[in-house]
């Protein structure tokens, strides 16, 4: 699978495609680097994100995971730019538990395009963030947001 690693601010991210698709991005120490024009065109996209001028992605995605996971990822997706959803909130419009959605969240194979940072705790609290530095990385992203 085609792959591409940029350098950004919450470290450096691996882009892999496949098929016609961008099917995971994932924090990385190793840079490899095939530029298709759809990995290309998913980096212009970071890159605008990081500099305040996206706030959604229109790249094409094709995350793997369940039809459950993928109703979550969904529901994340609508989340606005700037703006959070609880775990309670998300559970509520899909008929099931927070701890099931926290748990797709922590599965959400896409992190920054499918935005799992904008899902915090009931109580206003940033918990549960797995990518990069943790909790640190969920904090950035939000305070980006609400900055840009």
């Amino acid at each position: 699978m085609p792959r591409l690693t940029i350098n950004t601010p919450v470290g450096l991210l691996t882009i892999v495609e496949r098929g016609c698709a961008i099917k995971k991005i994932c924090w990385s120490t190793s840079q490899k680097n095939e530029k298709t024009k759809l990995l290309l065109g998913a980096q212009k996209e970071l890159e605008n994100y990081f500099e305040g001028k996206l706030t959604r992605f229109t790249v094409p995605i094709n995350p793997y995971g369940t039809s459950f996971q993928r109703k979550v990822w969904n529901s994340m997706a609508e989340i606005p730019f700037g703006k959070t959803a609880t775990y309670g909130q998300i559970a509520s419009t899909l008929h099931t538990s927070p701890r099931a959605v926290g748990n797709a969240c922590s599965k959400n194979p896409l992190p920054i395009i499918i935005p799992c940072h904008r899902v915090i705790g009931g109580n206003g609290a940033l918990n549960g963030y797995t990518g990069g530095k943790g909790l640190k990385t969920k904090l950035f992203l939000i305070n980006h947001e609400n900055n840009s």
